[in-house]
C-alpha cells in the first residue's frame, strides 16, 4: 500500500474554446466538438494568436512560443500539494515524474522539476503515456518501503497543445495542458491510502496511439476508444466487487479521454453521475496528468469511508486501476 498525503494541480490560464475552434474554419463547431467528445474548453500553454496565425504547423515553434514549461507547471502542482500537507520541500526524498509530452528527450524531467523546485535529490522519469501516474503509484506499491525515503515527489505533467495540428478538428477539440502531484509514502500512514493497484499492457498495440518523430499527436480513434471503454469498464467492476459494499461513497474517476466514453462506462457500471468525478468538460484530454487532476480538485471533499475507483488507460497500449481509501486517521 501506498498513503497519499497531498495532491496539487496546475492549469495555464489560455483558454481553447469550442468558439474559438469554431472560428479557425476547420470543419467543427460547439454542436460537433459536443456530441462527439463534451468537451467545451482546453487549457494551453500557447498564446492563442500564436494558434490563430501558425495553426502549429511546426510543433518545433511551440517550445518558443510557450508560456510554460512542463517544469514550471509541475513545480506549482508540487507547491500546492506540499502547502496541503503542511510539508516543506526538504521533506521530499525523492521525485518521479512522467509525461508524454516532454520538454527534454533527456535528461530525466524529474531533475528539472527538481533543479526548478531548488532541491537535490534522486530523480527519475517513469512513463507510460496517460496511465502514467497508476503505473508510477503501482510501481511504489511493489517497492520495499525501507529502500524508499519517507515522502516521495509524484509528479507528471503534459503541454499535449504543442503537439496537435489545429488544421486537423479530430486531435484539434481533444487537448489541454496541465501539471498534478501527489506526496506519498510508503512508511508515513495518512488518511488516505492506495490499495489494489494494478497495471498491465499490451504491446502489440502500441502504433495505435502516440506521438511520433514529427512531434503529432496521431491514433486509431476506434480501435482506441474501445480498448479504453473495455479496459475501464473491467477495471472499475474489479474494484467494485473488491470494495463497493464498504463504501459510503463508492466514486469513479477515470482517464479524461472524453466524456462521452468516461459516461459510457459510468452507466456500465451503474456509476451515480454526482459519484463520477471528471473535467475533461473543461479541461480536455491532459493525458498522464488528467485523473490525478480530477482527485486534486475533489481533495477538499474527500471523507472518511469514500472509496475512489481510478481507472486509467494509454497508449501502449497500458491500463492501470487503483483503490484509494480514505479513513480517519486512528
Amino acid at each position: 500500500m501506498i498513503y497519499l498525503h497531498a495532491m496539487g494541480h496546475f492549469n495555464p490560464e489560455n483558454i481553447i474554446s469550442n468558439k474559438f475552434l469554431e472560428d479557425l474554419d476547420i470543419g467543427t463547431n460547439n454542436d460537433w466538438i459536443m456530441e462527439r467528445v463534451g468537451i467545451e474548453n482546453r487549457h494551453t500553454v500557447l498564446p492563442l494568436d500564436y494558434i490563430t496565425r501558425t495553426r502549429n504547423q511546426n510543433p518545433k515553434e511551440a517550445f518558443e512560443a510557450r508560456m510554460y514549461k512542463n517544469t514550471q507547471m509541475a513545480a506549482n502542482a508540487a507547491k500546492m500539494a506540499l502547502q496541503r500537507a503542511s510539508l516543506k520541500l526538504e521533506d521530499i526524498g525523492m521525485i518521479i515524474a512522467g509525461s508524454s509530452s516532454p520538454d527534454n528527450v533527456t535528461p530525466a524531467e524529474a531533475s528539472a522539476i527538481a533543479a526548478e523546485l531548488g532541491i537535490e535529490v534522486p530523480c527519475l522519469d517513469m512513463n507510460s503515456a496517460c496511465s502514467s501516474f497508476g503505473m508510477q503509484i503501482n510501481f511504489l506499491s511493489k517497492m520495499n518501503p525501507e529502500t524508499l525515503p519517507d515522502y516521495v515527489l509524484v509528479v507528471d505533467s503534459e503541454t499535449l497543445t504543442k503537439c496537435v495540428d489545429y488544421n486537423n478538428r479530430s486531435t484539434a477539440v481533444l487537448f489541454g495542458d496541465g501539471s498534478a502531484a501527489a506526496i506519498v509514502s510508503a512508511k508515513i500512514p495518512s488518511r488516505a491510502v492506495f490499495e489494489n493497484c494494478h497495471f498491465d499492457s499490451k504491446p502489440s498495440g502500441w502504433v495505435k496511439v502516440g506521438i511520433g518523430y514529427d512531434w503529432y499527436f496521431n491514433q486509431d480513434g476506434n480501435a482506441v476508444q474501445g480498448f479504453a471503454i473495455r479496459h475501464t469498464t473491467e477495471s472499475v467492476k474489479v474494484l467494485q466487487n473488491d470494495f463497493a459494499a464498504e463504501a459510503k461513497r463508492f466514486i469513479f474517476i477515470g482517464h479524461q479521454a472524453n466524456l462521452l466514453m468516461l459516461k459510457t462506462v459510468s452507466e456500465r457500471r451503474g456509476i451515480a453521475p454526482e459519484n463520477h468525478w471528471y473535467n475533461v468538460d473543461q479541461f480536455g484530454n491532459t493525458g498522464c496528468c488528467s485523473a490525478p487532476t480530477v482527485l486534486s480538485s475533489h481533495w477538499e471533499e474527500l471523507q472518511a469511508g469514500d472509496r475512489i475507483a481510478i481507472a486509467i488507460v494509454g497508449a501502449g497500449l497500458s491500463w492501470a486501476h487503483m483503490m484509494l481509501k480514505v479513513e480517519e486517521i486512528k
